[in-house]
């Protein structure tokens, strides 16, 4: 009988209240709005989107709860009491100390890199993140990968390929000293590897070698209940707690964290720091009042602050985040069984297609990810997004690209968004690309900002 349960499918933990209505386009016309994007899928009108898999931040459904939550915003300038709910759920499933509130976490990450970064300084982390990296860098500090290095093979099936490699930090710790590193930085889960979770072991083990020199662990927060999930599923001894017990474990391993509450915390805007170190939390609260707003509402309205308090306590239901993750689990193996090579195991919040092995004619200096987003969107409609060289950028002192080993297109999915027949759908739009990949022909870059070029980056395709 519990063989049989397993294998019965399951459904999301809600139900439908509110629809929008998704507009469908022709090849046609996706042609030429395509080219007016330059084949950059975020400068596409969300208008001219059927099924919008960019990215799972601030795109996620709200509940009933948290919508009725925002009508009790309390917008007082100072000491609103929104604020407060959301220190309390903060400590409570958390269990960090003080609370600074951001717009969102790129608002948190600048605050803790001006705090703690200084020029010459190394901010090791388990492979890079975009915005986080930029902020390490523009402080003055240099970012170093210290991932195992499975995160950087899309086929190994490691069961916690986010993990920190000790060697590889004990290395930088031997080669510049423990003074030039002022905090490893540690994503659960890995974004740029495809969503990887990190292993409680290896989290402890991290802790224990940094205490060791004394540096301290900021960890990006963003997505940590998917951490917790995974922990739940592949780390022995864990199978039996729920997954608050596990994401609390996770947060005492660690100083503080940055956090987008646009991701796991089920709202469209937010973001926090959160720290147990007094210092620099009152340097913190001192800085947000210059960078985003004052310290109770730190560039959030109160109504804001309030739906993410709540978004907390749904985000933390086992439920939830079974169904969460159930979704991309299951797209994840409706590709794999028509030959769609992805990157693997299945993490979380999105599928990441392999471009390199998709389109293994296409160079990478010809932005194979890049391409093949725009021929998804193309085929289909479905607005996806580069996670390759044109995201990696360029080396800021030799000023060439930088070449990652993962060229992926990212198919992120929002919170209690799609339903499984736009899974469905999104499926059978990547076998068709798929089908006719030899006909695809990579892309040459025309415009390029200074900075995170993937958002405005405009390209052109090449003469076949």
């Amino acid at each position: 009988m519990v063989d049989k349960l397993k294998k019965r499918s399951w459904a999301e933990p809600f139900k439908i209240k509110v629809v929008e209505p998704l507009k469908i386009t022709t090849r046609e016309y996706r042609s030429r709005v395509l080219v007016e994007a330059g084949y950059n899928t975020f400068l596409l009108r969300s208008d001219d989107v059927y099924i919008d898999l960019l990215t799972d931040s601030g795109t996620n459904a709200m509940s009933d709860s948290q919508w009725a939550g925002m009508m009790l915003g309390d917008e007082a300038y100072a000491g609103s009491k929104n604020f407060y709910n959301l220190e309390a759920n903060v400590r409570r499933y958390y269990g960090y100390k003080y609370l600074v509130p951001t717009h969102q976490g790129r608002g948190a990450e600048n605050l803790i890199s001006k705090i703690l970064i200084k020029p010459g300084n190394y901010i090791p982390g388990n492979m890079y993140f975009t915005t986080t990296r930029l902020h390490q860098e523009l402080a003055g500090g240099k970012f170093v990968d210290v991932i195992i290095d499975e995160a950087h093979d899309p086929e190994s099936l490691h069961p916690f390929k986010g993990n920190v490699d000790l060697q590889k930090l004990e290395d930088l710790i031997d080669r510049v000293g423990a003074d030039k590193i002022p905090y490893i930085s540690v994503a659960v889960t890995v974004n740029m590897a495809g969503g990887q979770p990190v292993s409680i072991e290896n989290l402890k083990q991290v802790r224990e070698l940094c205490n060791k020199h004394g540096i301290r662990v900021i960890l990006d927060a963003t997505r940590a209940l998917e951490n917790a999930h995974f922990v739940k599923l592949r780390e022995k001894g864990y199978e039996n707690k729920p997954i608050a017990e596990i994401l609390k474990e996770i947060c005492s391993y660690s100083d503080g964290c940055t956090m987008s509450g646009k991701k796991d915390l089920l709202v469209n805007i937010g973001g926090f720091l959160a720290l147990n170190d007094q210092e620099i939390f009152e340097e913190a609260r001192n800085l947000v009042v210059v960078y985003e707003g004052l310290h109770t509402y730190g560039g959030l309205a109160g109504r804001d602050m309030e739906a993410m308090a709540r978004g907390m306590e749904e985000a933390v239901q086992d439920d939830h985040m079974r169904a969460r993750i159930g979704q991309i689990e299951y797209v994840g193996e409706k590709l794999l069984s028509i030959g769609v090579p992805i990157v693997l195991p299945v993490g979380g919040h999105a599928i990441f297609l392999d471009a390199k092995r998709f389109l293994p004619h296409v160079k990478q200096s010809e932005f194979p990810a890049q391409t093949l987003a725009a021929e998804l969107y193309l085929e289909s409609g479905i607005r996806s997004m580069e996670r390759g060289i044109v995201s990696a950028g360029r080396n800021k002192d030799t000023g060439d690209h930088y070449y990652p080993k993962l060229e992926l297109v990212r198919l992120t999915f929002p919170r209690r968004v799609y339903t499984q027949a736009h899974c469905d759908v999104t499926a059978e739009a990547v076998e068709e690309v798929f089908s006719n990949r030899q006909k695809i022909r990579g892309l040459k870059m025309v415009y390029e900002p200074k900075y995170l070029r993937f958002f405005q980056a405009r390209f052109e395709p090449l003469a076949s």
